[in-house]
């Protein structure tokens, strides 16, 4: 049997949050026979010029952040261009979820840094889900 092969983009700022997110990758990859082929963007401007202005690049899954170190949110990103069902909100902050959640995002995960482990066995168990 071949390797199936998906793609990911990754919304996210945070350096510590990333280290967990590309081992769960890594894991996944390890594991099964998915080739992950990540894309990170580390602010909603690059969200905003990379995605939302390019519509013909396509992702299997999107893992949206919502805070922004340049002030503003993930949340710019045109959902429009993502099968919800294949979205994950990963916000450290639970309201921020909840809003993403509003706009049709199917799935949240909270991102609680004092225990970013247990964030990363959900976050894995989640996107093994999807795929």
């Amino acid at each position: 049997m071949g390797s199936k092969s998906i793609n990911l983009l990754v919304l996210e700022d945070d350096i510590s949050s990333l280290r967990y997110i590309l081992q769960v990758l890594e894991n996944i990859e390890h594991n099964t026979n998915v080739m992950i082929a990540v894309t990170i963007l580390p602010d909603y401007e690059k969200t905003e010029i990379y995605i939302n202005s390019n519509p013909d690049i396509k992702y299997d899954i999107l893992l949206l952040d919502r805070d922004c170190f340049l002030g503003g949110s993930f949340h710019a990103v045109n959902l429009s261009l993502f099968d919800l069902d294949k979205v994950i909100s990963i916000s450290s902050v639970p309201e921020y979820n909840t809003q993403a959640q509003s706009k049709g995002v199917r799935h949240a995960i909270w991102k609680d840094y004092q225990n970013l482990d247990q964030f990363s066995q959900k976050l894995e168990k989640k996107i093994l889900e999807i795929i």
